[in-house]
């Protein structure tokens, strides 16, 4: 069974990119969903000094091996002044030292989410550019804006919306499928 990663891109208890992102890819059939909370990874701030000094933490380590057990990612970052969240991004930088190929060229479905009407665009559009240098294979994208508005109950109530994510999950799906026939 294939495992695929779902990660919020943030550090908020209350995450809403992590909501969108464990709803996403429990709509996957015939995969083991594993949802990440990035609190569950107590980091330091990266700099090379402490790495220098001190090698990768422990608990970088063990995201990292959680990273290289994946067979895809369904990721939705948190937009932060029109940047990741850094909490995510702390543990990005981690992560790229680590392996620089962070992604280990296995499928993605990269996603944002907002309160407000922009739903992320920004830092999805910053990601769509750097994250297939870092060895991420995105397969679909999809922002979703006023999160509040359209996603209740978890489920994403808009209907033109949420025929859109679904035909952005099957994109998924079907690399996931053509994948296990090879």
């Amino acid at each position: 069974m294939k495992k695929v990663i779902a990660l919020g891109g943030s550090n908020s208890k209350s995450s809403i990119n992590r909501q969108l992102a464990t709803y996403a890819a429990k709509r996957l059939n015939n995969v083991e969903v594993e949802v990440l909370d990035l609190n569950d990874f107590e980091l330091p701030i990266y700099s090379i000094d402490l790495e220098n000094e001190s090698g990768f933490p422990d608990e970088a380590l063990r995201l990292n091996t959680v990273f290289e057990s994946a067979d895809a990612f369904v990721i939705s970052l948190a937009e932060h002044n029109g940047s990741y969240a850094v909490a995510f991004k702390n543990a990005v930088d981690w992560l790229s030292r680590i392996e620089r190929n962070i992604w280990r060229e296995k499928p993605m479905l990269l996603m944002a989410t907002s309160p407000g009407a922009r739903g992320g665009r920004g830092v999805l559009a910053h990601a769509l550019d750097a994250y297939p240098r870092a060895g991420a294979k995105i397969f679909a994208s999809f922002s979703l804006p006023e999160f509040h508005k359209h996603f209740e109950d978890n489920q994403l109530m808009n209907p033109q919306l949420h025929d859109e994510l679904e035909g952005k999950i099957r994109e998924l799906q079907e690399t996931l499928d053509q994948n296990s026939l090879s």
